[in-house]
């Protein structure tokens, strides 16, 4: 186990919002705990004691991407090893926030063209991540099971996994698929912000209804391999179809509970019942415009204005203008961990607590809750989950069990397939 230090990280001294109902498509958002209570949460020993005993796992980190951009843009090479004021992960505050294992993501743009040049970026920020972990072999390690997990969070070391972030960079591809997962990928996000022809997105326009006979091939051969779906980006529609087709329990990488806040790319309550069918796990997100209920209703507008934004400015500084324009006379409330731990109250209830997990999506959004602004902020959740009476062994649960409990089932339908297959 490693060592691990009192949190310092900075709160915002506003912290007290308001939760105001945003009706979309007809919902009222969720009564929420965090009405009552915006007060800072603070760390006692109990809650330091208990976050430093269990394995916590985020689903969800962006910061491969961000060290992409900025080779790109030659801004010289970046040491993990000390403080970043641009980044929300670093080494230093990894270690603080005492995270255990973690998917580092395979991101690349959804518009990138279907024609090769998908799937060639998809493996260089494989790369990206490869020699990030070989790096800092003092850090991290590369994790491909639970047993890889297990064994590395017993070194005191960041058990490292990669998930990509959507189907698009398989090009339609089965073998592109295997490709991945033999170069170490254990989760996909069936879309990003993209529909397919064979997923719909979340923040697209439907172009199946769910899933084509594809996609459904595409679930099944995840299963199969033992890769964990994501259902993180898609929409409601194809959330119902894959929970319909998939063997093995699915997760949700970075999504949060639709009844709190009403942004598609959450998760409603009829699905919520269908992942506690399915034995999965809804990993909650950290941004603020997917957990804050009047965040949500600005952001749900978002990729609507911008697309039509864009065609109405061809120019890239006259679509910047007026880009900023918008999003400056629609502010989003930031919130904070009380924000947070509302979707996990919600999710438990609904679901029940072996559905629940963690998904900062950190260096991948720009705006977070306060006490929830970088890596070094996981204990704020272990802590106000124990201030609203979560027990030790639920707190486990919620930061990194359930999710080690679906991989080993993914894991082990794996295993029945291929068995099954070699004998027939």
């Amino acid at each position: 186990m490693q060592s691990r230090t009192r949190i310092l990280c900075h709160v915002n001294a506003a912290l007290a919002f308001a939760v105001i109902t945003a009706p979309l498509l007809a919902e009222t958002p969720v009564e929420t705990a965090a009405n009552n209570d915006q007060k800072p949460v603070v760390i006692t020993d109990e809650g330091r004691r208990i976050h430093d005993a269990g394995i916590l796992i985020d689903g969800h980190n962006d910061l491969p991407w961000q060290l992409r951009k900025r080779a790109r843009k030659n801004m010289g090479p970046v040491d993990l090893r000390k403080h970043q004021d641009s980044l929300q992960t670093d080494i230093p505050r990894l270690k603080k926030g005492g995270l255990d294992a973690q998917f580092w993501v395979v991101y690349i743009p959804a518009d990138t063209p279907q024609d090769g040049t998908a799937k060639r970026e998809a493996l260089e920020q494989f790369e990206v991540i490869e020699k990030m972990v070989k790096d800092y072999p003092e850090t991290f390690e590369r994790a491909l099971s639970v047993d890889d997990i297990v064994r590395i969070h017993g070194e005191g070391k960041i058990a490292s996994m990669i998930g990509v972030e959507g189907g698009h960079m398989i090009e339609g591809s089965l073998e592109t698929l295997k490709e991945f997962y033999d170069r170490g990928a254990r989760y996909m996000g069936l879309t990003h912000s993209d529909s397919l022809d064979w997923a719909d997105s979340a923040t697209d326009d439907a172009k199946c209804h769910g899933l084509s006979e594809f996609g459904k091939s595409v679930v099944l051969e995840m299963n199969r391999l033992g890769m964990l779906v994501d259902l993180a980006h898609v929409s409601h529609e194809t959330m119902r179809a894959v929970l319909k087709t998939s063997k093995s329990p699915v997760i949700f990488s970075h999504s949060s509970s639709y009844a709190i806040a009403p942004h598609m790319r959450n998760v409603p309550d009829d699905v919520l019942k269908m992942v506690k069918e399915n034995k999965g796990v809804v990993m909650v997100n950290f941004y603020s415009g997917y957990v804050h209920p009047e965040g949500a209703r600005i952001v749900s507008k978002e990729f609507e204005v911008e697309r039509d934004l864009k065609a109405k400015y061809p120019k890239k500084e006259d679509f910047d203008a007026a880009w900023d324009n918008w999003k400056a006379e629609h502010p989003v409330p930031d919130g904070t961990v009380h924000t947070l731990v509302d979707h996990i109250d919600h999710i438990v209830e609904v679901a029940g607590i072996d559905h629940v997990g963690i998904g900062s999506d950190y260096d991948g959004v720009g705006q977070l809750p306060a006490q929830l602004e970088d890596v070094s902020c996981f204990p704020y959740i272990t802590q106000e989950l124990l201030n609203r009476g979560y027990s030790e062994t639920d707190i486990h649960k919620v930061m990194g069990g359930n999710l080690l409990r679906v991989f080993r089932e993914v894991e082990l339908t794996a295993k029945e397939m291929q068995a099954a297959k070699s004998t027939n």
